[in-house]
């Protein structure tokens, strides 16, 4: 199979951005694009939030792009990738491939997807890290015939397609959790409802003195990493009570871990512990940990009341500290009012989200098929 240096396949260019506090450079009808517009789902873009002027096209020297030119971040950060589904203009973020006849841009655009962590590897610079004209020209990419690339891209495609639609349907099923409890309850922060503190239904942070006297029994550790945005729970290791008493947070299967620093707070990373070693977790100081009173609350309950976009929003707007340092403090929970349905309809809530959690399962056992297939034919085709 040929190998190529990039630089020696296609035209790389990059962009600028023309002065902000000129106004007729700014909301005209050319493209202009940033890193911060590329999420991890972009195939093909074909819009931009911004737009520039001919004008300020112009007098900032830039040039546009054609249609089908792989659109690759080099800094803040590195390894963002699309296709141009229009010709457009950038900012200085990218180094952009205008490919020549020998490669397929598809094929460029999953090798570059699959690459993420090499990039990053080869990025320079003391403030933040970036990679040159230079880098990526020289990196190299096995370049087989053009029908073996069109083969591995509708290979690609089609994995990366079902892959989707199994984190769409995960959506679908957090979002039915959500809908069921505003069905159920309504709104929590209803204040002609509201008939307790919230303190008044969970242990808030319970204290690590329960185990004082087991420090050799083995347990597990948490930390944020492993608390997912979708409310998954997993476990990065196991120690003993002793290896994490000081400085860590102590939790017990059962209890909802709750975020409460910038930025996982705002993206809602909240989740129910589960499978620990002796049922016993300690994690990270950044959790408040909610436990379940008997006969007045349920996990599910207390996982979904957070999840409640109004609890979520009235929350944000309660954390304190700098705009970088923000966290939710448990003077915030002291002091929220809500509404506390009977332990008998939470009963019946629990039961219709483990359900869920059923399907849910499910769908991630597909998905995880499925992305293990994808990353092992990546790494067949681009190593």
């Amino acid at each position: 199979m040929a190998k190529y240096k990039l630089g020696e396949i296609c035209e790389i260019v990059s962009g600028s951005t023309p002065k902000t506090n000129i106004d007729a450079y700014w909301d005209g009808n050319i493209k202009w694009i940033t890193p911060a517009e590329i999420t991890d789902d972009t195939y093909i873009i074909n819009d931009s939030s911004r737009k520039i002027t001919e004008l300020g096209k112009r007098k900032t020297g830039l040039s546009s792009f054609p249609e089908g030119t792989v659109i690759l971040s080099s800094r803040a950060p590195i390894g963002k990738v699309a296709i141009a589904g229009c010709e457009m203009c950038c900012n200085q973020g990218f180094k952009n491939l205008i490919c020549s006849e020998k490669i397929n841009n598809k094929y460029l655009y999953w090798f570059l997807k699959g690459n993420t962590n090499f990039l990053n590897s080869l990025g320079r610079g003391a403030t933040f890290k970036e990679i040159s004209k230079k880098i990526v020209s020289n990196i190299v990419i096995n370049v087989p015939d053009k029908k073996e690339q069109i083969k591995v891209v509708e290979i690609l495609e089609k994995l990366s397609c079902i892959v989707n639609l199994h984190k769409k349907e995960l959506d679908k099923l957090n979002e039915l959790i959500k809908a069921r409890f505003i069905e159920m309850f309504g709104d929590p922060l209803d204040k002609k409802r509201a008939n307790v503190k919230f303190t008044d239904c969970v242990m808030f942070n319970p204290k690590k003195s329960e185990v004082s006297n087991d420090m050799d029994i083995n347990v597990s550790f948490v930390p944020m990493e492993c608390i997912g945005v979708d409310g998954s729970f997993s476990i990065k290791e196991t120690g003993k009570v002793l290896d994490y008493y000081k400085g860590y947070t102590y939790f017990r299967d059962g209890d909802v871990l709750l975020a409460k620093i910038t930025p996982c707070f705002e993206n809602g990373k909240v989740a129910i512990a589960e499978g620990c070693t002796n049922g016993i977790g300690f994690g990270t100081t950044e959790f408040h940990v909610l436990r379940p009173i008997a006969s007045v609350s349920k996990a599910e309950w207390i996982k979904a009341l957070l999840n409640n976009d109004n609890v979520h929003k009235y929350a944000i707007l309660n954390m304190t500290g700098s705009a970088g340092q923000k966290r939710i403090q448990a003077s915030f929970f002291e002091k929220l009012k809500l509404y506390l349905p009977s332990i008998d309809e939470q009963m019946k809530f629990s039961y219709f989200v483990n359900q869920v959690d059923k399907s849910k399962a499910s769908v991630q056992k597909s998905l995880d098929k499925t992305q293990l297939l994808f990353d092992s034919l990546m790494q067949e085709y681009f190593g």
